[in-house]
């Protein structure tokens, strides 16, 4: 009676200091003469602080910063939960007992049930008991977890607490394969997906789920629904796939036709490529394209010292040129993902080695974006302050569903300011007396025209000359520039130049895959998508695009705003991006854009790249001391050693525009080894903002101590999942009967 009192009045901190025990009773027996002693349950109010933040810390609703792998709740059980502790790489270790982060909700006592194996660990008197545990179910299971979060959780449970005061009630658990049957059936139910992986060390903070797709990787929503978020997905990717023939291909000499060609190719290129890794690259619905990672060193093989005489072919030259430097590092691409070099590769790249690399491939503009953009401030000016209110103020605003300014930020921008652009232009604004718009044929023998010059071919929209010449129907062809010219010095330059872009895809890839509810990829796949974007660039190479083709960084950006993440609808955007290569009317139109308008839009996607590079930060400890000495030292070396070495050039500043002189440094830099071929590899790379930056964060971040969670270990499934988990299967794995023919490159996780 007078234990049956204190529960009606709800759980004491006061216990009897001397248990009464029945001598020879079994377990069963002992808890089934309590079961009619249980009364409706009364909240308790004399709640003990420790338990309470026990269950936060589960709940992720307290976060513990300190970086290393925290002890157990109980004293007694320590050892044992630093051996099934958590680990970035693996997860919790289920067969030391572990458990996966899942919330588990007592439906009698509305609070979350003690998770297993971790914070309380059974008390067993002797062999004899625990193996009469293992063999024999006992019916009262249910009330014995009941009972222990009726009594507290962190060593204040009746009879499980080690100093044996109070009600001494052994607490069953099932085996190991009982529970970890209970927690997938658990699973099902809830239809909730659980990453271990993502438990609040890994990130820093409580562990949180991706949020939900309009249209998940593998749904079939239909063919119209598929072709209108197809063009969605590219249209919000225009700026990054349309832009960089247009800096490119006059500064290698060539005319507004061959814009427009180079134009299409890129479109053909983009969706033959992102076909390709939609079925056998990591076949995460991720756009490929001609990225800005191989923009720079482009600029710099360009205005190479011995290129800047050419007069006749200039642009052919070195269109093959850069063919050739491309083929080549792509070749290496394929090699280091196809001999599984990449898996062990991907040990050493980390978040804080990805995350200034991929902000200096976008802030390595700034010579160019907005001096550029200011040769025609009354276009330049009022775009980027319209695609600012376009993707941040109005980012909110949804018409009939869907949130247009923020999806179609740029293409809307380009519609109005480009229709701003021709009033002007037709009302006379950049007209001068005796200049023809034509330029700078008719206007370089009149030296008052010579002033207006400038002004007229970067302001108005009739200039070109694209859409007069362009033919309606033309087939991009592999070759149609000529037979690529392969130097050493260009393609040690190209090789340097792929292993950055595969570092920038490897931080693509884990973010894009968490983004869409799946669980990350293994190193296998990993390694299977860098040795498909090698062939994706040899396949650039050849056709002669200009630059390689990997993922666009900026694809992580449009999932979360268009939030589709369908590989069918790629591939569907895909063929209609292929379908307009062979329109040459459409590239004449792209080509035709007002070079001050295109480089205020190329400041937006700069900076987006900046900024999505150090976003990636988020998965390792932003306030650490040493990952923002490393970041912060990273980005102003990357950017203060290649302006040492660009400042050897007395030459280039007088005869190049001051935009194009940082990507004159290969022919004029500092280094003298004897040899010019190496000479010039040296210069070049070391005039590279992304080159300097990757060197000094991958050497800091693999010298400088840190802890797993502190340095934010990128977290990738085992191998074992692709076989065992269907789901992952069907993300991932290749289509079946491709992957017969691949049965013998198990390091790619086919």
């Amino acid at each position: 009676m007078k234990k049956n009192a204190k529960m009606e009045a709800g759980s004491s901190s006061q216990f009897p200091d001397k248990p009464e025990r029945v001598k020879g009773a079994s377990i069963s027996s002992r808890l089934g003469s309590m079961f009619p002693k249980i009364e409706p349950f009364v909240p308790r109010i004399d709640h003990n602080p420790n338990e309470l933040r026990s269950w936060a810390k589960r709940t992720g609703f307290v976060s513990d910063y300190s970086g290393e792998t925290r002890a157990s709740a109980s004293a007694s059980a320590s050892d044992k939960n630093d051996s099934a502790g958590f680990d970035l790489e693996r997860g919790f270790d289920h067969r030391n007992g572990g458990s996966s982060p899942k919330i588990e909700i007592d439906p009698v006592l509305g609070r979350t049930r003690p998770n297993q194996g971790i914070e309380i660990e059974p008390l067993v008197k002797n062999e004899n008991q625990r193996r009469r545990k293992r063999d024999k179910p006992v019916l009262g299971d249910k009330e014995d977890e009941r009972k222990v979060g009726l009594n507290g959780v962190n060593g204040n449970v009746n009879g499980v607490n080690g100093n044996g005061n109070g009600n001494e009630v052994p607490v069953v658990t099932p085996s190991a394969a009982e529970a970890k049957k209970e927690e997938e059936v658990a699973e099902r139910e809830a239809k909730i997906e659980v990453y271990p992986e993502l438990e609040e060390e890994a990130h820093g903070g409580g562990w949180r789920l991706p949020s939900e797709m309009k249209c998940g990787l593998g749904e079939n929503p239909g063919f119209v629904p598929l072709m209108y978020y197809g063009l969605q997905h590219y249209l919000s990717l225009a700026g990054s796939l349309i832009f960089i023939p247009l800096i490119i291909v006059p500064a290698m000499g060539g005319t507004d036709k061959d814009t427009a060609n180079v134009i299409s190719t890129v479109l053909l290129v983009s969706g033959i490529t992102t076909i390709l890794h939609s079925y056998f690259g990591t076949r995460l619905p991720l756009v490929q394209g001609s990225s800005f990672v191989f923009l720079a060193p482009a600029l710099v093989i360009i205005n190479a010292k011995e290129y800047r005489n050419l007069t006749e072919h200039k642009f052919r030259h070195i269109m093959r040129e850069l063919q050739g430097a491309i083929i080549v590092g792509s070749i290496f691409q394929s090699i280091l993902g196809f001999s599984g070099l990449m898996s062990l590769f991907l040990r050493l790249i980390n978040p804080v080695v990805v995350a200034p690399t991929v902000a200096a491939v976008g802030l390595a503009f700034f010579s160019y974006g907005f001096p550029q953009a200011g040769s025609c401030v009354e276009i330049s000016i009022p775009h980027i302050v319209l695609l600012l209110i376009f993707a941040l103020y109005l980012r909110g605003i949804s018409i009939f569903g869907h949130r247009v300014f923020r999806i179609y930020a740029v293409p809307l921008s380009v519609m109005i300011i480009w229709t701003y652009a021709f009033f002007l232009t037709a009302g006379g604004a950049y007209n001068y007396k005796g200049c023809s718009p034509d330029i700078p044929s008719s206007n370089v023998l009149i030296d008052a025209c010579k002033k207006h010059a400038y002004t007229m071919k970067h302001c108005r929209t009739d200039v070109s000359n694209a859409w007069r010449t362009a033919e309606w129907v033309r087939v991009p062809y592999p070759l149609q520039w000529g037979i690529p010219i392969f130097h050493l010095r260009t393609s040690m330059i190209m090789i340097i130049v792929s292993l950055v872009a595969s570092v920038d895809s490897v931080g693509t890839y884990h973010s894009a895959s968490l983004q869409i509810n799946s669980k990350p990829p293994t190193p296998g796949i990993v390694s299977r998508g860098i040795a498909l974007e090698g062939l994706c660039s040899i396949l650039a190479g050849l056709w002669g695009s200009g630059t390689g083709s990997t993922t666009l960084t900026e694809n992580v950006h449009t999932i979360d705003m268009t939030k589709v993440a369908n590989r069918r609808a790629v591939e569907v955007g895909a063929g209609f991006l292929i379908l307009f290569s062979f329109v040459g009317k459409v590239g004449a139109l792209l080509a035709s854009i007002p070079l001050a308008m295109a480089a205020s839009i190329l400041c937006f996607m700069w900076a987006l790249i900046a900024a999505l590079g150090l976003s990636t930060l988020q998965y390792g400890q932003t306030t650490s001391f040493r990952n923002i000495a490393i970041v912060g030292i990273s980005l102003f070396l990357g950017f203060s050693i290649p302006a040492y070495f660009q400042q050897y050039q007395p030459e280039s500043s007088l005869i190049l525009p001051s935009y194009f002189v940082p990507y004159a440094a290969a022919s004029n830099g500092p280094a003298h080894t004897g040899s010019q071929t190496l000479d010039f590899a040296i210069n070049a790379l070391m005039s590279l903002n992304m080159v300097v930056t990757f060197l000094v964060a991958f050497v800091l971040d693999n010298t400088v101590p840190g802890s797993r969670q502190e340095r934010g270990v990128y977290i990738w499934s085992r191998p074992e999942e692709v076989a065992s988990d269907p789901y992952f299967l069907s993300d991932y794995a290749l289509p079946i009967r491709v992957a017969k023919w691949f049965r013998w490159a198990k390091c790619l996780g086919v």
